[in-house]
This record gives C-alpha cells, sequence and structure tokens, in this order.
C-alpha cells in the first residue's frame, strides 16, 4: 500500500507542475499581444464617424472624386478623303523619228536637263539637202521666167493663158522648195519642251524608222497626281482643294498639292471619278510612275471637339460630366464627325466648358469632384491643367 501510494503522489506532483508552467506560459504571452492590439486600434475620431455614415464609399463629400479635365477650345475640322493614285509628269513625250534615217550625230547626255528646241538628235541629211538645193534652183528659175513674162504681156507677145501657166510653175517650185525644208528640218531632232531626257536608246550609225523611241522627255518640275475617289463625295469636289501626298520612297515626308480637275465621266464598274492634283516638284524628287497615298482634305471648319474618353453612352443617347462650381454635371449631347481619338460635339456643350475625360466611371450627377494635374505624358494641346 505504501508504494501505491507513493506513485500516487508522485503523479499528482508531475501534473500540478505540468498545469502550473502552462498557466504561467499562456499568461506570459497573451499580455502582449492584447496590449499590441490595442495600441494598432486606431482611436475614433469626428472625421471616421462622417466617412463610415456620409458616403457608402467611404469618401468624404467634401475632398470630392479626383478627375482630370480639358478645357473645350473650338478646333479646325477637316474631313479627309484617302485615296491611292499615280505620279505622272507635267509633260512627257517618247522622242521618235518622223522618217527612217540614220543617226550621225548625238547631241545629249543620260539625264540631262534640256531646253526648248535643244537639239538632241542628228539624221544624214544629204539627200535632203540635195532635194532642197534643187528644189531651189528650179524656184528661181520659174521666177525669172516669170518675170520676164511680165514684160512681154505688157507688149502683148504672149497671150494671158501663158503667163497664168508660167505663175502657176513658180508657186510648184515655191512649194516644192518649203517641202524640201521640211525633210532638211526632220534630219534634226529637237526637244519639244523644257525638261530631262531619259536613258539614250539609239547609238551614232543607228537606223531608225517612225515610231522608233529614241529616248524620252519629261517635264517633271510639276507632278500629275491621278488618283480614283468613290462617287458619293462629289458634291464636295472642286478646284483648288488641297491635297497631301506621301510615298514609301520618302518615309514621314509629305508633298502638298491643289486640285486642278476632275474628271467628266464617272467609272460605270468602280463607281469613282478621277481626280488631278498638281504637286509641286522643285527638287525633282517625285518621278513619273510613283505610287503615292494621297490625302484630300475638304468642308475645312471650326468645331468643338472633346476626347473620345469623355463619351458616357447610355443606349442611344451620348453624354458628357462638365465641371460646374466643383460638382460633376451630367449633360446629354450630340455628336458629329470623328477623328482618330476626339469626336466633334454639334450640342450641349460651349466652349470654355471643363469636361471630364478621366474619371467618368467613378463621378456621380451632382457629386464634388477634385481636378488634378495631367501628366505630361497625358497632356494634348487643347487640354488645360487645374487643381
Amino acid at each position: 500500500m505504501a508504494d501505491i501510494r507513493n506513485i500516487v503522489t508522485t503523479v499528482s506532483v508531475a501534473i500540478a507542475l505540468v498545469a502550473g508552467g502552462w498557466a504561467v506560459y499562456a499568461t506570459r504571452h497573451s499580455q502582449p499581444a492584447n496590449s499590441s492590439s490595442e495600441q494598432r486600434r486606431p482611436s475614433a475620431s469626428p472625421g471616421d464617424a462622417v466617412a463610415s455614415t456620409g458616403s457608402p464609399n467611404g469618401r468624404d463629400p467634401g475632398v470630392g472624386t479626383a478627375v482630370i479635365a480639358s478645357i473645350v477650345k473650338p478646333e479646325r475640322l477637316t474631313t479627309q478623303i484617302n485615296a491611292l493614285g499615280t505620279a505622272r509628269a507635267n509633260e512627257a513625250v517618247e522622242v521618235t523619228s518622223k522618217t527612217s534615217n540614220i543617226v550621225t550625230a548625238v547631241k545629249f547626255q543620260d539625264g540631262q536637263k534640256v531646253q526648248l528646241g535643244q537639239v538632241l538628235i542628228e539624221l544624214d541629211s544629204a539627200q535632203a539637202r540635195a532635194d532642197l538645193a534643187a528644189a531651189e534652183a528650179a524656184s528661181a528659175e520659174s521666177s525669172s521666167q516669170l518675170k520676164r513674162s511680165q514684160e512681154l504681156m505688157d507688149t502683148k507677145i504672149i497671150s494671158p493663158s501663158q503667163f497664168e501657166q508660167l505663175e502657176a510653175t513658180k508657186k510648184a517650185n515655191e512649194a516644192r522648195v518649203a517641202s524640201a525644208r521640211s525633210r532638211v528640218a526632220d534630219t534634226i531632232i529637237r526637244a519639244p519642251f523644257a525638261g530631262r531626257v531619259g536613258l539614250r536608246r539609239v547609238s551614232v550609225g543607228s537606223l531608225v524608222n517612225p515610231g522608233t523611241t529614241i529616248t524620252t522627255l519629261d517635264d517633271v518640275s510639276v507632278i500629275k497626281v491621278d488618283f480614283a475617289v468613290p462617287e458619293n463625295f462629289l458634291a464636295g469636289l472642286h478646284e483648288g482643294l488641297k491635297v497631301t501626298a506621301s510615298a514609301a520612297a520618302f518615309p514621314g515626308r509629305q508633298f502638298l498639292g491643289t486640285v486642278t480637275g476632275v474628271d467628266s465621266r464617272i467609272d460605270p464598274v468602280t463607281r469613282s471619278v478621277t481626280v488631278r492634283a498638281n504637286v509641286p516638284n522643285s527638287d525633282l524628287a517625285l518621278k513619273p510612275g510613283m505610287f503615292l497615298d494621297v490625302s484630300l482634305a475638304r468642308d475645312e471648319r471650326q468645331a468643338l471637339m472633346v476626347p473620345e474618353a469623355a463619351l458616357v453612352p447610355e443606349q442611344s443617347k451620348q453624354f458628357l460630366f462638365v465641371v460646374e462650381d466643383g460638382r460633376a454635371v451630367r449633360r446629354e449631347v450630340r455628336i458629329g464627325r470623328r477623328q482618330p481619338g476626339k469626336v466633334e460635339v454639334v450640342d450641349g456643350l460651349q466652349s470654355g466648358d471643363q469636361v471630364i475625360v478621366e474619371g467618368t466611371q467613378k463621378v456621380r450627377e451632382g457629386a464634388p469632384v477634385r481636378l488634378i494635374d495631367r501628366t505630361p505624358q497625358r497632356e494634348s494641346s487643347n487640354a488645360g491643367v487645374y487643381r
């Protein structure tokens, strides 16, 4: 029995020690946690009460929602028609010969700039000059005979019919002289207008025939650009409209021109009309045959433009939020034409209004707003900076 009592006593002491140690451990670790929680818990303030009860989203009504606004100003609105055009020379011709002949001299270099009437090619003129000399001799003889016949007519030695026959012969010989001179002139090929020649296609000694291309001649000081425009834009097409052309060969460069004519017919297949514009080409950068992107500007006018992000569509209607006395006021507007990133407001807005362009999803009708600065990356030409 003594052994049993000793065992029970030992177990009781062990249990008591474990319970006491657990109590000490729990006491030491529970008090710091409670004290730190109390330290982290903020004290209540009047402002917290307003935030929790005055606004469902927890904002202070006196501060307002942060938004970015833009001042509406009139801008120039231009309707553009984009088309694909082909560059053509102001004047262009293939230099050829009128007769079959041998080339005796070449008076130009490849790509040379020539003037009106400048000699390009000389052909063999021996036969033509011999024919001219014979015609001139015959004309001189007939002129002399006619002069003597005039003296004989006064003395009635020859009849009037004989005199008329001599007079006709003289005129025929004069015509032969003119024809021979023309054939001589055909042996010299001249530039029909000022411009720049192309590559030489013949050499000295070559036999050229009528229609044989000797070279090309182009006046490219002004380039004609022909492009097709759909017939539904026909009413707004007229001479004097401004065009802007660009070419893949010159990235970033624009060539300005003016519409000079509209074709009198509409293509029944494409339902488009051909428009021609003249583009100055003083540095000769554009070449005939080049492919050009053309933008035709028409209907230039002043309009109120706003960023597309400012629009709040609801069903078939469009709305904007305007800042008035520090609050957001919703207005219904009627929009017009669009441009990349912008839209025209036809009705419901006035110049000088402050339109919310960022933050429209967070504001409500009549709610206070706070205007903040734009970042430099977002700032546009028609937007002001407000605080």
